[in-house]
């Protein structure tokens, strides 16, 4: 990486952990968050490029690198230049599962998916409930399903998550939310 483009990664990394910190867990949009946190068993990736091709060679190595480290839980792979537009994010979205199917990774790794224009089918953009999934940085988060799985069996009515997300983002209001995103930003 050139210098340039290193500043950008690790701002981005820095900004993707202030957002986990200050909303997903302070909020407790996810909780299961905190406790990875707290163990260091998130990894984060920067990809600078705006071709899918690239975006999709960096997540089949996150793939191959969280199957040989089970040690790390989870990782947030950040794209800092490509997929500014919601539309777009979202065709990497699917080529990046089409290659969990295509590679026989349905059911062992999940992806979560956070964009700053996210917009939930049927929901306005200006939404509070967007939120919930509206990050720094279009950001693919891979997941592995078997901890996911163990994570809801020890949460009591994990069915109640989303639900309890939108019923907090809308008593925040969109304004509160998007003023708490900005905040999290460096410059």
């Amino acid at each position: 990486m050139t210098n340039e483009s290193e500043q950008l990664g690790n701002q981005a990394v820095e900004e993707t952990k202030a957002w986990l910190n200050q909303v997903v867990i302070e909020l407790n949009f996810c909780p299961f968050a905190k406790r990875e946190m707290q163990r260091n068993s998130i990894r984060y990736r920067v990809c600078n490029s705006k071709k899918a091709k690239d975006v999709l060679n960096l997540f089949a190595q996150e793939v191959l690198f969280l199957d040989q480290h089970p040690e790390i839980e989870t990782s947030l792979l950040i794209l800092t230049e490509g997929f500014k537009h919601f539309f777009s994010y979202l065709d990497i979205v699917d080529i990046t599962q089409n290659w969990l199917d295509e590679n026989d990774y349905s059911g062992v790794y999940q992806i979560a998916s956070f964009h700053p224009e996210y917009v939930f089918d049927g929901e306005p953009d200006d939404s509070a409930a967007n939120y919930t999934n509206r990050s720094p940085y279009p950001t693919l988060h891979l997941l592995r399903e078997e901890s996911i799985d163990r994570a809801i069996r020890s949460y009591k009515h994990p069915e109640q998550i989303p639900e309890d997300n939108i019923n907090k983002a809308h008593s925040m209001g969109e304004a509160a939310l998007k003023a708490l995103l900005l905040s999290c930003m460096i410059n």
